[in-house]
């Protein structure tokens, strides 16, 4: 079993991008921050800071293009900021939503699933695309309370729902902008 403990932060703009942070203070990995982007026509890019990292989640997920950047993080107590050329991103989230009490993985892929289908429209338990199989068991949910991001300079407009399915993998992040304190369990990896 791998197990990553973390942070994943979404939310879509007004231009039509879409943007994940997946921030990981524990992992196979060590600490690290990746960036999952989906542009407006529909190419997906992983930004991740080195080869190790961009070859593990590429496993995992799907992407057009991956990228090994240099990316800077700020943490803040609600918030994080991110320099990840050619994007910049700044969310804020409020207080949440916890659930602190330790739930099993078969509780995750059956009751935690429905409810998070249901009023999320996203997934806790499924398989990534490498056949393993993954659950979010999530610790708290917050929501997104500002999210800006620019790139290459150009402004990417208000923050949105994710109207248009990004589709990394078995999972899409919450349909509001929204940042949830995790762990990820994968099987077999």
């Amino acid at each position: 079993m791998d197990f990553f403990e973390g942070r994943i932060s979404s939310s879509g703009f007004a231009s039509g991008d879409r943007i994940v942070i997946g921030d990981w203070k524990k992992s196979p990995l060590g600490s690290f921050t990746n960036v999952m982007w989906a542009k407006p026509d529909g190419t997906r890019v992983l930004l991740t800071p080195t080869q190790e990292h961009a070859d593990y989640v590429s496993s995992l997920y799907n992407f057009e293009e991956v990228h090994i950047v240099s990316i800077e993080v700020k943490h803040l107590t609600r918030g994080i900021d991110i320099i990840a050329p050619p994007l910049n991103v700044s969310l804020r989230w409020n207080r949440g939503v916890g659930l602190p009490i330790p739930r099993p993985r078969w509780f995750i892929s059956t009751v935690e699933q429905w409810v998070a289908k249901v009023f999320f429209g996203t997934s806790t338990h499924g398989l990534t695309c490498n056949g393993l199989r993954e659950w979010y068991c999530i610790y708290s949910l917050s929501k997104i309370k500002h999210a800006s991001a620019s790139c290459e300079g150009v402004d990417l407009g208000d923050c949105s729902n994710f109207e248009i399915n990004a589709c990394f993998g078995f999972s899409e992040p919450p349909k509001k902008p929204s940042s949830v304190r995790l762990r990820s369990i994968i099987e077999g990896a």
